[in-house]
């Protein structure tokens, strides 16, 4: 059965850490002197009561954490985060329905950037902040956080990490999960930094600096200008902003190991990376070719709108330099393509993952090769690593699953808004991929999603969490078996 005692205790801790960085957004909106204050003070108090409330509930609880648990603590977690983070946008009144701030927040910690705010710049600096910390908090994930800050919490760590992290395999840097944890959160922060300050130093102010640096580094997408990034019409700022996205697309422990164990050749020699590198530079210089040859761009803004637009959507960030809508159809199904793909798995990014994509090639490879040779014995390797069957089979699993999930909540979209059947699936993949933008002047990357119906958002805020937690975890809790005694 599941153990509801150690569970409470795990979101009773979580919910201490969201209401300290609330605590952040009321010093901010105390600073700037706006109407925000009260609506932060609020919400801060209420958090950490159901902090106190959680961590009653579970005071008598052993730290030990099956499988079953882990998997029930990470989806709530998500969607606890949510629920108590949707609070200011009420309190304040900058969003009234309780079904668009919940959309709002949950769009928000998935890092998928989707909005239903017309206009951001009407906000306060506190609520433009609090948008931005929940993308930078969710960019490696909640429990994650967890993981790295309360060690001695759970005994099964691992077993959360492994609910929760991205990819289909797990590298270790360090005999202690939460050691590792750490070191990748170091990276993290080491790379918002990092990015700020380029971006303070390239002539945005220091609150626009931070807020897009936590933004850019989570991959989420939020801006606090309704152009994005066109507001500053600077293009150092917008190759900043191409390389920071790129190194957020880059498995954070294969990061770690050339930044501070300088193994740089490493990186190189990975295969996931070498697929993920390979794929940017095609990609752009194909719609470079198509947005030169079919609009008359000119070589350089050809290729900075090229390259911005394909790394933003294989990085799944959704920000945006050009208005992709108004580019030739075939570039659409290259950024469709990298919308699904995605970057590197350990990294803050959504979508499929360039290494199953990798492993899916290695499979197909040697099932033509099977054909030629029926009794060869075939291994699948990344690297020097050997993929185990077990793995084989979850990817196809998994690849099953995300293609039927399109499909499905494809048919749904078409037949609830009444829309055409590109945007219905360009809004499928963008939700579960975690992009966050579309590709249709009607649904493009500046879009808010303020017009669905109430429905198609709560359903919009399930695919965003499934998305996030790459299908399997939230679906498995819709399984009796998950729920048996044994």
């Amino acid at each position: 059965m599941v153990n509801w005692n150690i569970i409470s205790k795990i979101l009773g801790s979580l919910l201490f850490i969201e209401a300290f960085f609330m605590s952040w957004c009321l010093v901010m909106a105390f600073s700037f002197a706006e109407d925000d204050t009260l609506a932060f003070l609020m919400s801060t108090l209420l958090t950490f009561s159901a902090a106190f409330i959680f961590l009653y509930f579970g005071r008598n609880a052993e730290n030990a954490l099956d499988r079953r648990d882990a998997y029930v603590v990470v989806t709530l977690a998500w969607i606890i985060f949510s629920f108590f983070g949707m609070f200011p946008f009420i309190f304040h009144g900058g969003i009234l329905s309780v079904t668009d701030a919940f959309f709002e927040t949950m769009s928000g910690f998935t890092t998928t950037g989707v909005t239903v705010i017309d206009d951001v710049e009407r906000l306060p600096h506190g609520i433009l902040f609090w948008r931005s910390l929940m993308q930078w908090i969710g960019g490696l994930g909640i429990v994650f956080f967890t993981i790295a800050v309360l060690p001695s919490l759970v005994g099964g760590t691992v077993k959360v990490f492994a609910a929760e992290a991205t990819g289909p395999i797990r590298s270790k840097m360090h005999p202690r999960l939460s050691t590792s944890a750490k070191w990748i959160w170091s990276i993290y922060v080491l790379l918002t930094i990092s990015c700020g300050l380029s971006f303070w130093a390239a002539g945005m102010d220091w609150f626009d600096a931070t807020n897009y640096a936590m933004t850019t580094t989570a991959t989420g997408g939020f801006s606090t200008h309704n152009g994005s990034t066109v507001f500053f019409n600077s293009k150092t700022i917008e190759y900043l902003s191409i390389l920071f996205q790129f190194l957020a697309g880059i498995n954070f422990t294969l990061l770690y190991m050339s930044i501070f164990k300088l193994r740089v050749g490493s990186m190189f020699r990975n295969a996931e990376f070498k697929l993920y590198i390979t794929t940017i530079i095609v990609a752009t210089l194909w719609i470079m070719y198509l947005l030169v040859t079919r609009l008359g761009y000119n070589y350089e803004p050809a290729f900075r709108s090229a390259l911005f637009q394909v790394v933003s959507f294989m990085t799944t960030t959704g920000l945006s330099n050009d208005n992709a809508g108004y580019w030739p159809h075939m570039t659409w199904v290259i950024l469709m393509g990298l919308m699904f793909m995605g970057a590197c798995g350990g990294s803050t990014t959504g979508g499929f993952k360039c290494v199953r994509i990798s492993m899916l090639i290695k499979v197909l490879r040697n099932e033509f090769r099977h054909i030629l040779h029926p009794n060869a014995v075939l291994p699948v390797k990344l690297g020097d690593q050997s993929i185990p069957q077990g793995k084989l089979v979850s990817l196809l699993a998994f690849f099953t699953l995300y293609i039927l999930m399109l499909l499905i909540t494809g048919a749904i979209v078409v037949i609830g808004e009444k829309v055409d059947l590109i945007n219905a699936m360009t809004i499928s993949l963008s939700l579960i991929s975690n992009v966050g933008a579309g590709l249709d002047t009607n649904i493009g990357p500046q879009m808010s999603w303020a017009d669905l119906s109430v429905g198609m958002k709560w359903m919009c805020s399930f695919l965003m969490l499934v998305g996030r937690l790459e299908i399997l975890t939230v679906l498995v809790l819709f399984t009796r078996s998950f729920w048996k005694e044994n």
